[in-house]
């Protein structure tokens, strides 16, 4: 137990950040304060309310301290340890990708394109956007109003002639000179205002030049004009959810019985962009109003980076730290950001949007979890005598008539899938097609090393028949757990149709479920699971061994010896021609390696 009598004397009364071990070390908790001493004796009450506390005084073996000149200071650090430690009773944000931006590049004839990541590309960045299919949703659009190009550098300098895309009115064709460089500039301006917003100047311009191509007589121009003025109102009418407000956040949370959901709104230039739902992870008996304050910092400490946080981020109740936690953002945004709250008008209908799509996605997840907890009961009592089942495990074999044979397996827990314990095997040293010999392959990598009996799963599901499902068996009972896992396999039905599976229970008679049972519904998803996961792998694999070089199996034969032969030779086809003294004459290949390759490559 932690002596805490003997350590709170000692901790001073500042700023700072506080770090809890486990017997092990490891970190189980982070935590900053305005006063350290303050903060942590209310860890160390008699009379401690919150269940989640009690869990985690329990557990500290030790407690590190860091000082720090303010709370602000304190809350960066502490952001950056659960970034790093990510511990097991805070609260965390799980999805760590960053945000897609739309560039108009800088080259003379500029580009529009997609970019995620360091800003490395010159240009002009536009967004961020919630995600990868609201950029290219955007750059559809633009492609229709303004005849920018997108094609890629090395196409776009490739080009003697048009490509389809000047034939379908969706690029101007630079590369080749269809368009006068101005003409060509002026569509990049309209192109830009629109991105910022503009829509209005777009129009005034775009009718400003019909007119006065109209009165030169250019009506083949005019006519052009029209028809993008014409297409821009179309696009405007259909954006019906823009207003007032330039940019800003909007989000809206919800906590519903253990599980958290929080949907942002980006709003940029007037428009609402996209949306996302995120599901933090949560500890035990986490109360609700700890959930917004750890998502704000960690999603725009860790995730969003200076320029990408928007001037104004809009919440349905400020949390307790408010100051704190806007100066922390707007320090780090180099620009001050307000976190806000709305009770009328248009932010807070945007606000009532939020909330509702953070409830949906709530109850959407509470019924996922009980569909799940259904599925684990029914199939538990499918055994003699029942069980208790809680986390499962499932096999499966993906290859092509034998070749790059790959294993999987997935992992359900008491909330279904657990991709990060995803494992892939690649299979070797079986004969090819044997499926049976890769099952066995699979569990001794999966299950050999294993010690503890606490690691393993309560139900291993073997994809296939009795033949795979004999493996397992005859696996595990060579085995000294002092648990074995329960055992079951799917076998397809009759024309693989889903709905049709048998499921094998060793010592039992087969049993063949109805459609909508819940236990063949949660048997199906992670079947189907580790079939998707298997055969991913497999194409990964496959893809690599067809772009393989048959040169590349060759001993003795290097990157330099095989530049040398394709370039001597005039490339594969011409290595694969040569005689055994064509082969000899290349530079550094000797006449012994000559008749190697040359061997080598009509073995077959």
């Amino acid at each position: 137990m932690f002596d805490a009598k003997t350590f709170l004397p000692q901790v001073p009364q500042q700023p700072g950040v506080y770090r809890m071990l486990n017997a092990k070390g490891v970190v189980i908790y982070v935590g900053k304060a305005k006063n350290l001493k303050k903060r942590l004796s209310s860890y160390f009450r008699a009379q401690v309310d919150s269940i989640k506390t009690r869990a985690l005084v329990s557990q500290i073996a030790q407690v590190e301290l860091t000082l720090t000149d303010s709370e602000t200071e304190a809350l960066l650090l502490e952001n950056n340890l659960i970034k790093a430690h990510k511990p097991k009773y805070n609260i965390l944000l799980r999805d760590d990708k960053s945000y897609p931006y739309i560039i108009l590049t800088e080259h003379k004839h500029p580009r529009l394109m997609s970019h995620r990541g360091a800003r490395s590309v010159p240009g002009q960045y536009f967004g961020p956007y919630p995600n990868a299919g609201a950029v290219w949703q955007s750059l559809k659009l633009m492609q229709k109003l303004f005849p920018i190009r997108q094609c890629e550098d090395s196409y776009y300098q490739a080009r003697t002639r048009p490509c389809l895309q000047y034939q379908l009115k969706l690029c101007s064709a630079p590369c080749v000179g269809k368009i006068a460089d101005a003409d060509y500039q002026e569509q990049v301006r309209l192109a830009r205002l629109f991105l910022t917003g503009k829509d209005q100047q777009i129009l005034a311009d775009l009718v400003q030049q019909m007119e006065a191509a109209s009165q030169q007589l250019a009506f083949e121009k005019a006519a052009r004009l029209r028809d993008q003025i014409q297409a821009l109102r179309r696009v405007q009418e259909q954006q019906s959810v823009s207003g007032d407000h330039e940019e800003m956040d909007v989000v809206g949370s919800c906590l519903l019985h253990g599980n958290a959901a929080v949907h942002l709104l980006f709003i940029r230039q007037h428009k609402v962009i996209g949306s996302k739902t995120y599901f933090p992870k949560l500890p035990a008996n986490t109360a609700e109003n700890e959930v917004l304050p750890a998502f704000l910092t960690q999603f725009y400490l860790q995730r969003m980076g200076g320029q990408q946080i928007p001037k104004e981020i809009v919440l349905a109740q400020l949390p307790e730290e408010t100051e704190v936690l806007q100066l922390a953002i707007s320090k780090l945004a180099e620009r001050k950001i307000r976190l806000t709250t709305a009770k009328r008008g248009e932010k807070a209908r945007y606000l009532a949007l939020a909330q509702k799509n953070a409830r949906i996605a709530c109850d959407g997840k509470v019924s996922q979890s009980q569909k799940v907890r259904l599925g684990y009961q029914a199939l538990g009592a499918l055994f003699q005598p029942a069980a208790s089942i809680q986390r499962m495990e499932c096999f499966d074999i993906s290859h092509t008539q034998g070749q790059d044979t790959i294993a999987s397996c997935v992992v359900f827990d008491d909330k279904g899938a657990n991709k990060s314990l995803y494992r892939r095997y690649n299979v070797k040293g079986v004969t090819a097609g044997d499926d049976y010999a890769a099952m066995d392959f699979a569990l001794h990598k999966r299950y050999g090393k294993v010690t503890d009996a606490s690691q393993l799963p309560d139900l291993v599901l073997i994809d296939g028949g009795k033949g795979q499902l004999q493996r397992a068996i005859d696996f595990f009972s060579q085995q000294d757990f002092s648990r074995l896992p329960l055992l079951m396999g799917v076998a397809k039905g009759e024309g693989r149709k889903p709905g049709l599976e048998t499921l094998l229970i060793p010592g039992q008679t087969a049993v063949q479920l109805a459609a909508h049972d819940p236990a063949l519904h949660l048997v199906q998803q992670i079947r189907d699971e580790a079939h998707r996961f298997a055969i991913t792998g497999h194409r990964n694999k496959r893809g690599k061994t067809m772009l393989k070089s048959p040169l590349e199996q060759i001993s003795g034969i290097g990157p330099k010896r095989r530049q040398t032969l394709l370039q001597y030779l005039g490339g594969l086809q011409g290595v694969q021609q040569a005689s055994v003294e064509e082969l000899s004459k290349v530079p550094g290949i000797s006449r012994q390696q000559a008749e190697t390759i040359y061997q080598q490559l009509h073995s077959k």
